[in-house]
């Protein structure tokens, strides 16, 4: 039996494990390990959204938040929007991460979750959770932030893009979320041919943090890519 777009993603999830090394100070957040009830929520969102075998479009962020996919299992989605938006509720943790509110404003844009998720997948090349220590406890970091970082999960995130991309993903043009970002995937697009062209696009959190008053620009921009 061929397996539909929400199994494939779910088996995925299901087996990602990151047992490379790292620097030392960095530590990788499995949500799926740490909490039961993250699987439970990542499985209904797929199915609930990806029951089919349609090919879609990749967005590709840089690595998943502690409050958003770091908790849900569902990429710039937090537990508020889950519920609100998606009618999935999470009894055991509560979130609020910046850059899901910018997503699900710009999803309502679009057309609405249903609409949106028919057309498009979101996910980023390391798909769990980096921490750094620092003098104040644990901060979310990216996976960028330190060349040693990077070059240790350099392989880990090629053979992660090639497994998003054998979901049935479009890969004649990738909108990355994120000018570093891009410039990273750049690199690895050279080293592993993954996709025709490369579009850009202003990463939420940098949106709502720093822009949100020219927000609607923002939507509109990525309406008119995601929608050509």
């Amino acid at each position: 039996m061929n397996k539909n777009f929400a199994d494939k993603v779910i088996d995925f999830n299901r087996n990602l494990i990151y047992s490379g090394e790292l620097p030392e100070g960095f530590e990788v957040l499995n949500p799926y390990l740490n909490n039961p009830e993250t699987m439970e929520v990542m499985q209904k969102f797929y199915h609930k959204y990806y029951n089919d075998t349609n090919k879609r479009k990749f967005i590709v962020g840089i690595n998943p938040s502690r409050h958003g996919a770091g908790v849900t299992g569902v990429p710039f989605t937090d537990t508020k929007r889950l519920e609100s938006v998606c009618g999935i509720p999470m009894h055991s943790a509560h979130t609020h991460e910046v850059s899901s509110v910018f997503v699900y404003d710009m999803i309502a844009e679009y057309g609405g979750p249903d609409l949106f998720y028919k057309d498009i997948y979101i996910n980023s090349p390391f798909p769990l959770a980096i921490v750094r220590k620092t003098k104040n406890g644990w901060l979310n970091a990216n996976y960028y932030d330190d060349k040693a970082l990077f070059e240790a999960v350099k392989d880990f995130m090629i053979d992660s893009l090639k497994k998003h991309i054998s979901l049935n993903l479009d890969t004649s043009e990738v909108f990355v979320l994120g000018k570093k970002n891009a410039e990273f995937i750049s690199r690895l697009n050279k080293e592993a041919e993954l996709f025709d062209k490369m579009t850009i696009l202003e990463h939420p959190r940098y949106i709502q943090q720093y822009k949100s008053k020219e927000k609607q620009l923002y939507i509109d921009k990525y309406i008119v890519a995601l929608k050509k």
